[in-house]
């Protein structure tokens, strides 16, 4: 097995690579702390990582901050000039391309893509397909921004024909991975039948009080079907389960003792996942 480090001449011990395990490093300060405090070389240095696969990618990225001036200026300039860079061939230089055309897509998707959801109706629409030909039981979430669009919209979790856990903890941790500002909820009845049952209505009181946490609004708790469905906001249900929310949150926060009441859930969490 060849080693990491550097064969030093004669019976000298072999000096530990300064580079080992740098990238895994650097990868892991940007996840952690994003690029604002990166200096621009490092940033290119983090890029070519992706076209050069060995190597200390570093000098490069001095090189083409101090050929063309600023990283934007690395980004703006011709295909044919970042060729003649010495150390970035066909590949880094493609990569680099992309960069600017990259962002500009993704300013446009932000704008003009994804669906805007305003209506249960709206929402139903998007979820709805999620449940074709599905035979057990699947529950769907939906996040969306504070101007109603979509931010995340799939399925979260599947269970029997007659049941589908649903899981406050992994909405929390998907409202906050997604910056949501309100969620949609759906299952469906692969029974036919809409009706909630006493478990749905347990599991929608969880859910209000765990998004309640974060001042996040449940705008819907959908339940489908082949042909029919029921909304809890639009016959009421789901307003009434916010005012026995806001009824009991009100009387933990002023008990008629006048003893403060610890923040925990009124509806425990029996089977919630582990």
């Amino acid at each position: 097995m060849r080693s990491e480090g550097v064969k030093m001449a004669g019976n000298q011990p072999k000096k530990e690579n300064i580079h080992a395990g740098h990238r895994k490093r650097m990868k892991a300060q940007f996840l952690k702390n994003g690029m604002a405090n990166l200096e621009p070389h490092i940033v290119l240095e983090l890029l070519l990582y992706y076209s050069i696969p060995q190597g200390d990618t570093n000098p490069l990225g001095h090189r083409l901050i101090d050929r063309f001036g600023s990283l934007s200026a690395v980004f703006d300039a011709p295909y044919e000039e970042l060729i003649q860079v010495d150390g970035i061939g066909e590949q880094s230089a493609v990569l680099i391309k992309l960069i600017p055309e990259l962002c500009r897509r993704y300013q446009e998707d932000r704008e003009h893509g994804g669906e805007r959801v305003f209506s249960s109706d709206e929402a139903l629409r998007l979820v709805r397909p999620k449940f074709f030909g599905r035979k057990t039981e699947a529950v769907v979430l939906l996040l969306l921004d504070s101007r109603g669009k979509t931010l995340y919209c799939d399925i979260i979790n599947e269970g029997s024909v007659n049941a589908a856990p649903i899981y406050a903890n992994q909405i929390v941790r998907l409202v906050a991975r997604y910056e949501a500002s309100t969620a949609v909820l759906a299952h469906n009845h692969p029974s036919g039948q809409p009706m909630p049952t006493s478990g749905d209505i347990s599991a929608t009181r969880r859910i209000i009080w765990a998004l309640d946490s974060l001042g996040v609004l449940l705008h819907d708790h959908l339940i489908v079907t082949d042909t029919d469905f029921l909304s809890m906001n639009g016959c009421g249900l789901l307003k009434t389960l916010y005012e026995e929310h806001m009824e009991e949150k009100d009387r933990r926060l002023y008990p008629e003792n006048e003893q403060m009441v610890g923040d925990q859930l009124v509806y425990p969490i029996e089977d919630e996942e582990k």
